[in-house]
């Protein structure tokens, strides 16, 4: 029976040091793989969305978020809303963060 008890004495001593420096190389790892696979990706994708928004003039056709597509025909300073006209006679107000894409002159027509 003391055979056993002496094993467990010698389990809960502490294991030997020396694996801090491991630690701080794991955490760097770490720290490097989430930069490149994913903050790095996310920052360009916000800066291509910023200049696209920028870019956006009154006449671009453009697809939404939704799917909609539509012309360009009111573009607000003061606010951040644009006035898109699906057809001649149906106009929709939208946030000009719902844009996904401004497509060639010439799309709408085409469909």
């Amino acid at each position: 029976m003391s055979f056993f008890i002496s094993q467990a004495h010698a389990a809960a001593e502490g294991a030997p040091q020396g694996g801090s420096m491991q630690l701080f190389i794991m955490l760097g790892l770490f720290a490097v793989i989430f930069y490149f696979m994913i903050y790095r990706p996310q920052a360009k994708r916000v800066k291509e969305h910023k200049s696209l928004m920028s870019s956006m003039g009154k006449g671009d056709e453009v697809m939404t978020n939704g799917g909609l597509l539509g012309r360009i025909t009111k573009v607000s300073a003061e606010s951040d809303y644009i006035v898109l006209a699906l057809n001649d006679s149906t106009e929709v107000t939208i946030k000009k963060d719902f844009i996904t894409a401004v497509l060639p002159k010439g799309t709408m027509k085409s469909l």
